[in-house]
């Protein structure tokens, strides 16, 4: 089936189950995120380093922590 595209006003929604949800790919977001928000370079770089800490659940809660307010993360 083909639609016609659709505005998107409502939060980014991320399926973590999918390609979506893998970790460099989230990491991209983050910096991808934080760049549209003007977030300034000291701030990014604390974020993706917060995020690479850890195992994959942290880094989840560290981007859901920062961006929680502007993306949807489903499993």
């Amino acid at each position: 089936m083909i639609r016609k595209k659709q505005e998107n006003y409502g939060p980014y929604v991320i399926d973590l189950t999918g390609p979506q949800g893998n970790a460099f790919v989230l990491l991209g977001y983050a910096k991808q995120f934080a760049r549209q928000l003007q977030f300034d370079d000291e701030l990014k770089n604390k974020i993706v380093t917060e995020m690479q800490e850890s195992d994959y659940e942290h880094l989840v809660e560290t981007f859901d922590k920062y961006f929680g307010e502007f993306v949807i993360l489903e499993r």
